[in-house]
């Protein structure tokens, strides 16, 4: 009976804090990083840091000078030499240090033995990042991030910068429009796209800039934000007069460049430029994002007559693509699904959009259209996007460069908020007056009286 009440006495509490720890891991794994894994991963990161570097071929013949140093202190064995470690960083979601790498290494050497590292240290995914020549940062990610979506606090801003994402080394995916001007982005129904439109246009509609909509989808991904939009199109007929209207306003953008680079002789150099950004603040038009939703809508076509519009619309898309940047005026091309058989033009502008995100789509094609030109080993990890992980997509660009991403919720109501509170940042367009959305007004709630009135007694 002693026995029986020592074991349930020792056992117990064991018992219970093992199932505590399990619990928090699967519920809250953000929790029980910071109070078990950070300590654990820390104590084996410092205990095998040398050995694992040696394992994994991260060290190199000691010099000579080295040599001859530890034999004249010292008579222990002189052992290969790993990269120089820096102060270990803990993190909510990992662990970072930085890594001074030996004579004769490189970046990919580290990257390569990235899943090995991983299994020595206990953690999630550890990732490699180039400092400069010789420096690389490693960032060790303690769980699955993409699980539940939770953005850093330290975001990144400016003008035509959005924070919309969260990449799976915990960092956060930033839709900049100087660097990457044109996007392409598809989805299946569900796969999370309408989400990721919903966080461009809120993080955009805090900003000075002119946001414009074609959505043939009778405007109902669209028409929630009609506060905050200066142009809405929601129909392909629509659609044909509303791109001419801002080619012309990128026409007009041209020579208001060529009005400023008539350079005269005492023309200090900053003032000469080849885009709007080098204008003077006063003198520079305001930026403009278009959003096409539904894209293949603008290539269907029924009708001979239909067909000329299309190849209208889709000629003024890749004009648009192939000039609009340097008039400051930016595309973010949305869809279902995209390929060479939608018609003669697709390929053309596909090619002209930098920027490429892909959810879950219905068809390995579409995977392949969005990522197979710059990553096509991506195309895989978007084709294994499982249904139950919506706003999970996977990101490229030219640079041949991709990760995972995920979007984090955000509701149809909070995002047309933003857009009705930010109602007074949309510029005066008259070009694109004709075509700005009617806005339902709102009805007034009268507020309750402070005092509330008495009846009077005669």
């Amino acid at each position: 009976m002693t026995d029986l009440a020592t074991i349930l006495e020792v056992g117990g509490p064991v018992a219970a804090l093992g199932g505590g720890a399990a619990y928090t891991r699967a519920r809250h794994p953000g929790i029980y990083w910071s109070t078990v894994g950070l300590p654990v991963s820390t104590a084996r990161l410092l205990g095998s840091y040398s050995s694992v570097m040696e394992a994994c071929g991260l060290t190199v013949t000691p010099s000579r000078l080295r040599v001859l140093a530890v034999k004249a202190t010292t008579r222990r064995e002189v052992r290969p030499v790993p990269p120089r470690r820096g102060i270990i960083r803990p993190t909510t979601t990992g662990l970072r240090l930085r890594l001074r790498l030996a004579p004769g290494q490189e970046p990919a050497d580290v990257a390569a033995s990235a899943e090995r590292l991983r299994h020595a240290w206990g953690v999630h995914a550890v990732y490699v990042t180039p400092v400069k020549p010789g420096v690389i940062d490693l960032r060790l990610v303690g769980f699955d991030v993409l699980r539940k979506v939770r953005m850093p606090r330290k975001l990144p801003a400016g003008l035509l910068k959005v924070p919309v994402a969260l990449r799976e080394d915990a960092t956060a995916f930033v839709r900049d429009y100087r660097t990457v001007p044109h996007g392409l982005t598809l989805g299946a129904t569900l796969s999370g796209k309408s989400m990721y439109l919903r966080h461009l246009i809120a993080g955009l509609a805090r900003q000075p800039v002119a946001l414009v909509g074609i959505d043939c989808k009778r405007g109902v991904e669209l028409a929630p934000f009609a506060a905050r939009l200066s142009a809405l199109a929601t129909d392909p007929e629509q659609a044909a007069a509303l791109l001419p209207v801002l080619i012309e306003e990128m026409e007009d953008r041209y020579d208001l460049i060529k009005a400023r680079q008539d350079i005269a002789p005492d023309t200090p150099d900053e003032e000469i430029t080849s885009d709007i950004w080098g204008l003077p603040e006063h003198e520079r038009p305001v930026p403009v994002v278009l959003f096409v939703d539904e894209v293949a809508e603008l290539f269907l076509v029924a009708t001979k007559k239909d067909e000329q519009r299309r190849d209208e619309m889709v000629t003024q898309l890749i004009r648009l693509a192939q000039l609009g940047r340097a008039a400051g005026i930016y595309l973010e091309v949305c869809g279902q699904r995209f390929g060479a058989e939608l018609g003669k033009g697709a390929t053309m502008l596909r090619a002209q959009l930098t920027g490429r995100v892909c959810h879950r789509v219905n068809d390995e094609a579409s995977a392949k259209m969005a990522l197979g030109d710059i990553a096509p080993e991506a195309v895989a990890a978007a084709c294994a996007i499982a249904p139950e992980q919506p706003g999970l997509a996977v990101i490229g660009d030219a640079s041949g460069g991709w990760s995972r991403v995920r979007t984090p919720y955000l509701s149809l109501a909070e995002a047309a908020e933003t857009c009705h509170a930010s109602a007074h940042l949309a510029p005066d367009l008259p070009a694109l007056q004709p075509f700005r959305p009617a806005v339902p007004v709102r009805p007034v709630k009268s507020p309750a009286p402070v005092v509330q009135p008495q009846p009077t007694t005669g």
